[in-house]
């Protein structure tokens, strides 16, 4: 049974993954891309995303802060690189733009509006201003803090992002429950800076026990009877 006590004023969210479709945009882009050039090297998308995203939090940890627009670009052309696939800088430009077309999981709407009886709500991200409001405004539910890598000036999981949304809401990490996708994002700073945790399995993945505690689900289905909140309308 989760711990409610103390009760949350603030139930915070990823946004890529776990809110919105990041992995099945991206995946679909990757290929289109692949597809652009006839008779080149094909990498397997989901592989392709794995090397990109490992590049992402390479270019995250430096100094001075690189916006996510530039950080995503260079790891786009690394990941392509590195697997000897062609692209053009037009290339760059779709896939990056593709970012602002991403809307929610199917059962994200109707699971944020319940949750918004009771709880405010937050999104932590590691995006830039100009690029998270195109996806919080798809999700069509009001949302009571975003705060972005590039206004704290760092990249989850540092625990500065964390520490700023914290501040920035004017509230403990007890006052606060975080739901996201990924496990070294963040449940890894949940498990470091001891506040609660609910990990969004989407892909059926194996969890890491040295991060616990943390609550385990599919999807957000689960989060407003989990949170206390059952039998009410969406």
């Amino acid at each position: 049974m989760f711990d409610l006590d103390p009760v949350p004023s603030i139930i915070s969210f990823d946004c890529y993954g776990t809110l919105v479709q990041w992995r099945e945009v991206l995946l679909a882009e990757f290929d289109e891309l692949q597809t652009r050039t006839p008779g080149g090297i094909r990498v397997d998308s989901a592989t392709l995303l794995d090397t990109f995203s490992c590049f992402s939090r390479q270019f995250e940890r430096d100094r001075p802060h690189r916006l996510y627009k530039e950080v995503f670009r260079l790891s786009l052309k690394n990941a392509l690189d590195q697997y000897g696939i062609g692209y053009s800088g037009g290339d760059f430009e779709r896939v990056a733009e593709s970012i602002k077309t991403m809307g929610p999981h199917p059962e994200v709407p109707g699971v944020l509006r319940k949750l918004r009886s009771r709880y405010k709500l937050a999104i932590f991200t590691n995006s830039d201003e100009d690029l998270i409001v195109h996806n919080v405004e798809r999700l069509g539910v009001p949302t009571d803090y975003v705060i972005t890598a590039e206004r704290a000036q760092a990249y989850k999981p540092s625990r500065q992002i964390f520490e700023y949304a914290h501040k920035a809401m004017g509230v403990t990490k007890d006052e606060t429950v975080h739901v996201a996708m990924s496990m070294i994002l963040d449940m890894q700073a949940c498990h470091e800076l001891g506040f609660r945790g609910v990990w969004i399995n989407r892909l059926g993945q194996a969890g890491n026990p040295d991060w616990l505690p943390y609550v385990e689900l599919p999807d957000l289905t689960g989060v407003p009877k989990l949170l206390g909140i059952e039998g009410q309308a969406a």
